[in-house]
């Protein structure tokens, strides 16, 4: 048994994400209570399916047990801003997904109501707890890579990359204005913002939907899978791909791009930093390692190994060097951390996961990109 073990969780959404929180909190020792399906049909049977042993029939069931300590959200985006603030006026902790709402309006809301409630609020925002990404921001924190100058790189799939895949983040109304921004740009965001500790002070965005027309299945779609029986015929207009250029506070410069339709990259999240004196670089499609470059000495590749690496990057891994740690190794980590400052009580020192203050930070950068793209122009975030 763990100092987890009398934690009670239980996890709103019964998808791919929603499987993958409950996995990583069994492995953690967690009191997985029960779960919340989009309906109370579907929430028995994907209950079942995981061996967790209740599905609540509605989020008021759930916020009156009193056997639940944290509720986790893994729910269409819509519905975070509405659940959230009922976790938090229910006085429970809160583990809440990417993007944390639909706007920043409701993401400033947000923010206040956690303030008030004294209970850990954080934002899935698990790619952090890569323990190269852990390293590489201890690193550039000690200044080991001297001044930033310029961060670049990209977040690519191809999940959505033929006009029959589907999934509810194509539909606006339910995923937001922005998807391959709203869905995987924040995480990029995020990451860098982590790991650089630059923040965006200025935008400039171009936005491409290259699949205006797709094809909508009539029954249920898991995802990244693929849809079968009968379609209908509806419009997109949510973005398929984006080119972003960032300007920093202290001067410092960035180039993103985001696409859920490049052909044969899976899930790559790459980002590279510019130092005044070195230089490094990650992927997460080869997670275990990190670039490191030089002017006057060799480059280096670091793999991940906790005989080599800080303090911040060995605390988030859980495996012997060779052993690849993965995407969910990365919840783990990430709900390990959030999991000991719900044990003591309140955010700790050296805690290193995403705030509900950084899921708004990711919030105002969509609402800069949306009307940059909109309007043709930089857009700075004072506007926001």
């Amino acid at each position: 048994m763990t100092e987890f073990a009398d934690i009670g969780a239980a996890v709103v959404g019964t998808g791919f994400i929603g499987t993958v929180h409950t996995q990583a909190l069994r492995r953690l020792g967690v009191n997985v209570k029960g779960v919340l399906g989009s309906s109370p049909e579907r929430g028995k049977a994907r209950a079942a399916e995981m061996g967790v042993p209740h599905a609540y029939a509605t989020l008021e069931d759930l916020l009156t047990d009193e056997g639940v300590d944290v509720v986790h959200v893994t729910s269409p985006n819509h519905a975070h801003y509405p659940q959230v603030k009922a976790i938090l006026e229910a006085g429970k902790h809160v583990i809440c997904e990417k993007p944390l709402a639909m706007t920043s309006a409701e993401s400033a809301e947000m923010v206040e109501i956690a303030r008030a409630s004294g209970k850990i609020a954080a934002v899935c925002y698990n790619i952090r707890f890569y323990p190269l990404n852990q390293h590489a921001q201890a690193m550039i924190q000690a200044g080991e890579l001297g001044q930033i100058r310029f961060v670049t790189g990209h977040y690519h799939q191809d999940w959505l990359a033929k006009p029959t895949d589907w999934n509810w983040r194509l539909e606006s109304e339910v995923g937001g204005a922005l998807r391959s921004v709203g869905d995987i740009g924040t995480h990029w965001v995020d990451l860098t913002g982590f790991v650089t500790g630059l923040k965006p002070e200025a935008v400039m965005a171009d936005l491409a939907t290259f699949l205006p027309e797709r094809q909508k299945p009539t029954g249920p779609v898991e995802t990244f899978s693929s849809g079968g029986g009968t379609t209908e015929t509806v419009e997109v207009e949510t973005d398929d791909a984006s080119m972003i250029m960032i300007r920093y506070h202290g001067g410092a410069r960035g180039v993103m791009s985001t696409s859920q339709i490049n052909i044969g990259r899976k899930n790559s999240l790459h980002w590279d930093v510019a130092g005044a004196t070195a230089s490094a670089a990650w992927d997460s499609e080869t997670p275990d390692h990190l670039f490191l470059g030089h002017r006057d000495a060799p480059n280096q590749t670091l793999m991940r190994d906790f005989t080599l690496m800080n303090p911040t990057g060995t605390a988030a891994a859980s495996l012997p060097p060779g052993h690849v740690e993965g995407f969910a190794d990365s919840f783990f980590a990430f709900f390990r951390a959030v999991y000991a400052d719900v044990a003591a009580g309140a955010r700790q020192r050296g805690s290193t996961w995403a705030t509900f203050e950084d899921g708004h930070d990711e919030m105002r950068f969509c609402d800069a990109v949306l009307r940059s793209a909109r309007e043709g122009r930089w857009v700075a975030f004072s506007e926001i």
